[in-house]
């Protein structure tokens, strides 16, 4: 288990902050789009891909993952799959990011072994007290805001639940949930490790200048809070 803020990446060219602008796919984008917006959203500075799939056809996730991780070999960028212990297993992916009814962490860690990431969603106060004895690397908090790509959400953390999770866990918080350009320098000034996306980036005209638009904006945010 990896109890830091440091995680091993087995990825050639590790990013520092892997997690801090981490796209989620839209798994009713069919597989030529999905690939040209990770490609797209990659090439524009996307630091983390989790591949998001609810139809429950495990074939087809599978092969969208596969795909997904032969789009990113070389480039640094983990590969993280939503949910299933065994999709990620079968292609090898870099880490598992597990929802609350999904398999319990200390069971996943077990099977994917110390080097892979693990994530969990966080979707109430005594979940963020649990997970703090948990074997994960990193925690999902959702949703920040309400949004259309998840409509039975349990908590609406707003900013300030944002800031008070952020402070109370040890570990990395992604925020999720409405964000966009509008609201992304009150998320950032929480101290969020990071911001995960599905709509602002997959649904963007261009995936590529969006996910350069949002890399810039955090770090002008960077910038200004390393003046001050």
């Amino acid at each position: 288990m990896n109890t830091s803020n440091s995680i091993s990446n087995p990825n050639p060219n590790p990013n520092p902050n892997p997690y801090r602008l981490y796209l989620v796919t839209d798994d009713n984008q069919d597989l030529d789009t999905l690939k040209r917006v990770v490609k797209d959203a990659v090439a524009g500075g996307v630091t983390m891909v989790q591949v998001r799939e609810k139809s429950g056809d495990v074939r087809q996730f599978i092969a969208r993952a596969a795909a997904v991780k032969a789009i990113l070999a070389g480039t640094g960028v983990p590969l993280i799959i939503n949910d299933r212990v065994d999709v990620a297993l079968a292609v090898d992916a870099d880490g598992v990011h597990l929802g609350q009814s999904d398999m319990p962490a200390e069971f996943a860690r077990a099977l994917i072994g110390e080097n892979k990431l693990l994530g969990l969603s966080i979707e109430t106060e005594q979940q963020l007290v649990d997970a703090e004895s948990l074997p994960v690397d990193y925690l999902g908090l959702s949703a920040i805001f309400a949004t259309p790509t998840k409509t039975n959400i349990k908590k609406e953390w707003g900013i300030d639940g944002l800031a008070h999770a952020v402070k109370q866990s040890a570990y990395p918080i992604v925020a999720i949930g409405g964000l966009n350009a509008s609201n992304l320098d009150d998320v950032i000034a929480t101290g969020a490790s990071g911001i995960a996306l599905v709509s602002a980036i997959c649904h963007a005209d261009s995936p590529k200048e969006a996910a350069k638009a949002l890399i810039q904006q955090l770090e002008r945010n960077a910038s200004e809070d390393h003046e001050s």
